[in-house]
């Protein structure tokens, strides 16, 4: 009798260390979901800026590629100085 109450006993012991770590285990995998989760926004954030960024290198380097150019030179001539060719009439508002 002794030892079938100890054995049930040692049995509910085991079930309940056995419950218990199911349990904390199920608590840590639902984190790991959710860091997963929000690890995966933060990436697409970053590809999303990563994205930008090179676009607006793209217009950086036009933009250079712009400044080198003949009519850059001109048409920074005519709006900041005032420059024109001789045979070009230029008008002005009052």
């Amino acid at each position: 009798m002794k030892k079938n109450k100890k054995k049930r006993s040692n049995r509910i012991y085991i079930s309940l260390i056995v419950a218990f770590l199911l349990i904390i285990m199920s608590v840590q995998l639902v984190n790991l979901y959710q860091k997963a989760e929000e690890y995966q926004k933060q990436e697409e954030a970053l590809q999303e800026e990563v994205q930008e960024q090179e676009e607006k290198q793209q217009e950086l380097e036009d933009y250079e590629a712009y400044t080198q150019t003949d009519e850059y030179v001109e048409n920074a001539a005519k709006s900041k100085l005032g420059l024109a060719y001789d045979d070009e009439i230029i008008f002005k508002e009052k």
